[in-house]
């Protein structure tokens, strides 16, 4: 998990976006702006819960993940 999974609880107060949700973030020297689809990969890891593993789990839940 990167630093953008991080920024709309910072930002937001939660980790709640809709599937469709885009962040947009500056990678590299050059500082390049790239689009990631962040609420898709947020419902990837809500419907694949059962198999995460518990450190995955810890993970996400610590930073706002809501799994119902």
């Amino acid at each position: 998990m990167g630093g953008c999974v991080e920024r709309p609880p910072e930002r937001e107060g939660h980790l709640r976006v809709l599937r469709k949700y885009v962040e947009r973030i500056a990678v590299g020297e050059g500082q390049e702006e790239r689009e990631l689809r962040l609420g898709a990969w947020i419902g990837n890891q809500q419907s694949r819960a059962a198999t995460l593993s518990p450190e995955r789990g810890e993970l996400l839940s610590a930073i706002g993940m809501r799994w119902s």
